[in-house]
């Protein structure tokens, strides 16, 4: 009977480290097992819909709530690589909602938050977004406005989701080499009762 993937998914804040843990897990174990990385910031729309601020009223293009994925591409993507019989073993789903909607939540194996203090997270995204040639201003605005509402409403609930929780800082702890030494326990274990 054929088996399928062992499942990931890695949520948390924006620019908590989701990626960074998602691409080193893939490395990690990459070399021994047929791995995919799938990151949703792949999956945008490219008109995303509108979001009106709730406290200055402004409006803000949305890039923190499910409504800006291409979601039926998604879950294709997704359904094929899960499937019984993939030439995957390992799928990581990375991103804001891997542990908020259900269809990836109810099939993961393992479920990771990765946590990171909400002001590291902000000189990140300031970071980050400026090196993309937006301003200061417009960064810091965007952020107060809109990203850490939608966290508090969608983000940070699901880490109560989470089997593991994991330190964003990732370089002052262990949490990845921990994640993938239980993993490739896992998978050896997985191929082992075949």
């Amino acid at each position: 009977m054929a088996r399928k993937p062992y499942v990931v998914a890695v949520a948390g804040g924006t620019c908590s480290g989701k990626s960074t843990l998602s691409d080193r897990l893939g490395e990690l174990l990459g070399g021994a097992h047929k791995t995919l990385v799938l990151h949703m910031d792949s999956y945008f729309k490219k008109e995303p819909p509108m979001v009106i601020a709730p406290i200055t009223r402004k409006e803000y293009v949305e890039h923190n709530s499910p409504d800006t994925l291409e979601l039926p591409h998604f879950y294709a993507d997704f359904a094929q690589a899960a499937a019984e019989g993939s030439e995957f073993d390992l799928i990581i789903v990375e991103g804001l909602f891997a542990l908020y909607l259900d269809e990836i939540r109810e099939r993961a194996n393992l479920k990771i938050f990765v946590d990171l203090e909400s002001d590291e997270r902000l000189v990140r995204r300031i970071s980050k977004h400026m090196g993309w040639g937006q301003s200061f201003e417009q960064v810091t605005e965007r952020y107060l406005d809109t990203v850490r509402f939608r966290h508090n409403e969608l983000i940070e609930p699901t880490r109560w989701h989470a089997d593991l929780v994991i330190n964003g800082t990732l370089d002052a702890n262990k949490g990845t080499e921990i994640a993938a030494c239980y993993l490739q326990n896992r998978l050896q274990a997985q191929n082992e009762a075949e």
